[in-house]
């Protein structure tokens, strides 16, 4: 069985098993667990939990990992380097990286002014792209595996 980076895993419906308790119970709703978990499992079109509990990974894949060596582009200057960081956040959609730049990038348009950056951190999808964009509609990072 294949998984794409969009499946989501036995943990993240879990979780959202768990928000929606909260969410009821805020409410002044009595839900148990086994029937949030019977609940997020139809929403993410499932006949019921044991069905999409054998259907999931454990986990999401994830498409970064510390140590990786990378390559890409930061506010549209290449670069060359390796992830120091890598946190998934809570929407399970996106990731926090720290890239270590091989060599110190400039990240001012304008060459009379330098500023470089040698390591920086930036928020990217899971296809490794920034939703920050720039001025001119570029995202603020691009991150490919090397």
């Amino acid at each position: 069985m294949t998984f794409s980076l969009d499946t989501p895993s036995a943990q993240t419906l879990k979780s959202e098993a768990r928000a929606l308790r909260d969410e009821h119970r805020r409410a002044g709703e009595d839900l148990s667990h086994s029937a949030a978990l019977e609940q997020v499992a139809r929403r993410h079109g499932y006949r019921d939990w044991n069905t999409a509990r054998a259907a999931l990974p454990d986990r999401v894949a994830v498409p970064f990992q510390v140590g990786m060596r990378v390559k890409g582009f930061y506010l549209e200057q290449p670069f060359r380097g390796r992830l120091i960081g890598v946190q998934l956040l809570g929407n399970m959609q996106h990731y926090t990286v720290t890239v270590m730049f091989d060599e110190p990038v400039n990240v001012t348009p304008n060459f009379m002014f330098a500023a470089h950056r040698q390591r920086v951190t930036a928020t990217l999808d899971i296809n490794g792209v920034s939703p920050a964009l720039r001025g001119n509609g570029a995202p603020q990072m691009r991150l490919l595996r090397e």
